[in-house]
């Protein structure tokens, strides 16, 4: 695709589709999911996130077709607990991450938005004096009140947030539609992120993780979307709760906007790119298949695609 401008922005698009035991190849300039019940078209120009659940079988020229489509597919587990690899997003330029990597890396600038994104789930404006670790308590206060008054309004009984990749159906059914919801946000948050182009392993609260990010993201809405949708759907019945989970969530991230808010609220917590232009949703080359510049130690930048020997400044044996 020679410009990328004319895909649809991530507010605009659908959120994410979850498959299993399919088939999916490319159907003119879209694809098509073949299974058991017949052929489903799918216009992935305006799908966000593709999730290829287990049995699911993928030709070359659809994956082609998703990625010029800027569609970011994840290979995942079943009800896509588990995560196994991505493919590219959309994204050519690097400023946004540059950015995003000069923030992580200064210790002032990370506390900085580590302490905008606690502030930002917090109705309430907090003391400009409050420090880390006393955020971190009315957080921990805030998730645990937000379990307990969702459980009394939904007669749910819960205990405590106790989930083991390895004993999935060991846990009760709350817990169980909890770990699916957020993996749906999860999925979400990170097609948005790499469509921006910033990095989800580059995360400021959580490190360590290649989806580091993805997580600081996502705590921005679980007390207000996945929880209570979780506790809803346990509540109307306990049987196959991650297939329900997955579709409440599907329609919950779309009634709250959920695409509409990811990109922003990353541009405010990480604040303006006082280097390099920001704008997330436009940060594209002008030409995309044109080299990147090179970096100097002394100049600004050195543009790329051009031999050195033949701009006249010799050879290292002159």
């Amino acid at each position: 695709m020679k410009d990328l401008h004319i895909l649809p922005k991530v507010r605009d698009s659908w959120s994410y589709l979850y498959v299993e035991h399919c088939r999916i190849d490319q159907d003119g300039k879209a694809i098509a999911i073949h299974d058991a019940r017949g052929k489903v078209p799918i216009p992935c120009a305006t799908l966000t996130l593709l999730m290829l659940g287990p049995g699911t079988s993928i030709t070359h020229a659809a994956v082609k077709t998703l990625a010029e489509s800027g569609c970011l597919v994840l290979w995942t587990g079943e009800i896509g607990v588990r995560f196994y690899a991505q493919g590219m997003g959309e994204t050519r330029s690097s400023r946004n991450l540059l950015h995003q990597a000069r923030l992580w890396a200064d210790k002032e600038q990370r506390l900085q938005v580590v302490l905008r994104m606690y502030r930002m789930r917090f109705k309430d404006v907090l003391d400009e004096g409050i420090t880390l670790q006393q955020i971190r308590g009315r957080e921990g206060l805030r998730v645990r009140e937000t379990y307990a008054r969702t459980s009394r309004e939904t007669g749910i009984v819960w205990s405590e947030r106790s989930y083991r990749r390895d004993a999935w159906e060991g846990a009760d059914p709350i817990n169980r539609a909890i770990s699916s919801a957020n993996s749906c946000l999860y999925g979400v948050c990170h097609a948005a992120i790499v469509s921006a182009g910033y990095s989800p392993a580059l995360g400021f609260v959580h490190t360590g993780k290649m989806l580091s990010f993805v997580y600081d993201i996502a705590d921005l809405y679980k007390t207000e979307v996945t929880i209570p949708v979780a506790f809803r759907i346990v509540a109307e019945a306990s049987d196959n709760v991650e297939s329900r989970i997955r579709r409440a969530c599907r329609d919950a991230f779309r009634e709250q906007g959920i695409l509409d808010r990811i990109v922003p609220d990353i541009e405010s917590v990480l604040g303006p790119d006082d280097d390099t232009p920001f704008a997330a949703e436009e940060g594209f080359d002008e030409d995309a298949a044109l080299p990147g510049g090179l970096w100097d130690p002394v100049k600004k930048g050195v543009p790329g695609g051009v031999n050195a020997g033949d701009s006249g400044g010799g050879s290292a044996g002159e």
